[in-house]
């Protein structure tokens, strides 16, 4: 069952200085939840890490609250926000003579002192976590020989093993390749279901937030905050008012984004499934609007994937037939 993790209210951060501070952002109001991923979007330069900072009570805030677990986060002692909070942060670690598992051990730094040795109930902790994360296979392996994916998970098993309720990630997808990039998102969104931790993060890979994260927080300069699901944001306009840049359109029947472009023709398809949409977005890309919608002297079948090829149907009757979608631009282009 989720429940109130971290309250926020009136939140203001920045940086002080002695006639004035910087504001970043005020008036913060806002939950995360146990259970929950958590996902901060914003452009370059908006404060994303400086309010990921604040809450992790690395820096102080201006002015508000933030209660962790009911309690104010600055009474907490350094050694007790190491139990209540972990911390992934973007940096690359370079770290030599160690193994991925001895790294992971070091989570239980808050429990055995640095220096401390691993005992029984730490080294299952650190077992558990390599496991959570599934990273069994490089438990063994020198932690500079990793790829930057396999090092992402060895620090989140390392977070797991810290044994905090809420863990915060900065930019965790940063260095990494599109698969990896979905792998990570989803192994953090797993993580709170198996765990019910609450797991906040910054990123800037938007798409794949608005389809994994539970819970989005828009910052922006000009609108300040918007927060709610990413269903929710989608349907209020938050999202499309948030991203309104010229070039980038959201649709609300996919709920993510999409390049615009601008058209100088039309053609008509008639067709179903994956091939329709591969032949209308490849005619997008090139300023042509193709749709089941339009009225065209032309029109193209594009059957579906049991169907070889397109039939083009010309304004004279004539049809021809096309084995791909660029044997079948070169034709059409010249046409409209």
């Amino acid at each position: 069952m989720k429940r109130e993790t971290i309250h926020i209210e009136n939140l203001s951060i920045g940086y002080p200085g002695k006639s004035r501070s910087w504001v970043v952002a005020e008036g913060i109001r806002a939950s995360i939840n146990s259970g929950e991923l958590t996902c901060l979007l914003g452009a370059n330069g908006v404060g994303k890490s400086t309010l990921l900072r604040t809450l992790a009570v690395f820096q102080p805030k201006l002015s508000g609250r933030i209660e962790i677990l009911g309690k104010e986060a600055g009474d907490y002692t350094d050694k007790e926000l190491a139990m209540i909070i972990s911390v992934v942060l973007t940096e690359r670690c370079d770290i030599r003579n160690m193994t991925a598992a001895e790294l992971v051990g070091m989570g239980r730094s808050p429990y055995t002192g640095f220096w401390g040795r691993l005992r029984g109930h730490d080294k299952e902790v650190v077992a558990r976590s390599i496991r959570l994360v599934g990273i069994e296979n490089l438990a063994n392996r020198m932690v500079h020989t990793l790829s930057d994916g396999e090092r992402q998970k060895v620090m989140i098993a390392k977070a797991l093993a810290q044994e905090t309720p809420v863990i915060f990630l900065d930019e965790p997808t940063a260095f990494l390749d599109f698969p990896s990039k979905v792998e990570m998102m989803q192994l953090l969104h797993r993580l709170t279901r198996l765990t019910d931790k609450t797991i906040f993060l910054s990123t800037h890979d938007l798409e794949l937030a608005l389809q994994i994260a539970d819970k989005i927080w828009l910052m922006d300069k000009v609108h300040g905050f918007s927060i709610g699901a990413p269903e929710d944001l989608s349907l209020n306009g938050c999202l499309s008012n948030f991203f309104a840049r010229k070039g980038i359109v959201f649709d609300k029947d996919t709920g993510l984004f999409r390049i615009e472009n601008e058209y100088v023709a039309s053609v008509r398809l008639a067709g179903h499934g994956q091939k329709y949409a591969m032949l209308r977005k490849a005619f997008q890309r090139n300023g042509i609007l193709a749709s089941r919608e339009v009225q065209s002297d032309i029109c193209i079948e594009t059957g579906g994937l049991d169907s070889a090829g397109y039939r083009l149907h010309l304004a004279s009757g004539e049809t021809r037939m096309f084995a791909t979608v660029e044997e079948l631009l070169d034709a059409v282009q010249p046409l409209l």
